[in-house]
């Protein structure tokens, strides 16, 4: 455990270290930086112990991981490449309540494990200086699919994407860098496993099944759903407007079936594309 509670700040200084020496060399680099902390359990570095208002390891290693981000920004500016670099701070899923107090809290529905917005929202700062406007935000979608085209084409190296698979991302280069730029992404889908879950135009959220998150779908188990819960199947969809109901508590679907057609008929088209590009499978997950 104590090991486990350096290992932060060492992969922090590998990083600076790396930081360092691509100062003096004319190649375009990247790199992908990653905590231990900040899931469960959690062992903050010594300097960080207590060091929050609630005083828990949790909390505590989120305080750490704010001073890498520090740490890290620092060298960039100190060997004058913070200009030239891109930074995008996100994470892979939201909370894994099972887990609780460690792996955080959502606001939103259900959590980690599962396609509700609790599953699948996470935060996402991206800083450029002189490239992106400080201070925006925007509700406009961002797949983490959409990183390799955009890098690639901000890199100018397009090129080099492969063609003998199915890109999922999309170009979002231009909602990046264009002064209160919007999002090329028009959908995004959400897949359990090998189960289609379900869709999202705008504010619109189509779905035929989830993760449940109620108590008699969980059992004996405690937590929100998540990998705790049961896949539950709805046979006519549910369609949550998520500006309106962030929290997905109340299907309208009833009301808006003048979309259903269009919805379904585009759940039909990105499930025809996996004939041209079947998937991948992997043993002991798909099923």
């Amino acid at each position: 455990i104590p090991v486990l509670s350096t290992l932060d700040d060492r992969w922090a200084e590998y990083s600076e270290a790396f930081i360092d020496r691509m100062a003096g060399d004319e190649r375009p680099w990247f790199l992908y930086h990653c905590t231990r902390g900040a899931h469960f359990d959690n062992y903050p570095l010594e300097r960080f112990q207590g060091s929050s208002p609630a005083k828990h390891p949790y909390k505590d290693t989120i305080v750490e991981l704010d001073d890498i981000v520090g740490r890290l920004v620092a060298r960039l500016e100190a060997t004058g490449q913070a200009d030239n670099t891109m930074i995008f701070i996100s994470s892979d899923n939201g909370p894994e309540m099972e887990t609780w107090p460690d792996a955080a809290y959502t606001p939103f529905r259900c959590a980690k494990g599962s396609t509700w917005e609790g599953g699948v929202r996470v935060p996402f700062v991206v800083a450029w200086p002189g490239m992106i406007d400080a201070g925006r935000s925007s509700d406009g979608i961002f797949d983490f699919n959409d990183f390799l085209p955009t890098v690639m084409e901000l890199a100018g190296a397009t090129d080099a994407l492969p063609d003998d698979r199915y890109i999922d991302g999309i170009d979002q280069s231009s909602f990046l860098l264009a002064p209160d730029g919007r999002s090329n992404r028009k959908y995004h889908y959400y897949w359990l496993g090998q189960s289609f879950s379900g869709l999202r135009c705008g504010e619109y959220k189509f779905m035929l099944n989830a993760v449940g998150d109620d108590p008699i779908s969980q059992g004996d188990v405690h937590g929100t759903g998540g990998f705790s819960g049961v896949l539950q199947k709805f046979p006519y969809g549910r369609l949550y407007n998520l500006y309106l109901d962030p929290k997905e508590t109340h299907s309208y679907m009833i009301r808006k079936l003048a979309y259903q057609e269009a919805l379904v008929g585009q759940v039909g088209r990105h499930v025809r594309s996996f004939a041209k590009y079947p998937p991948k499978l992997v043993v002991g997950i798909n099923v």
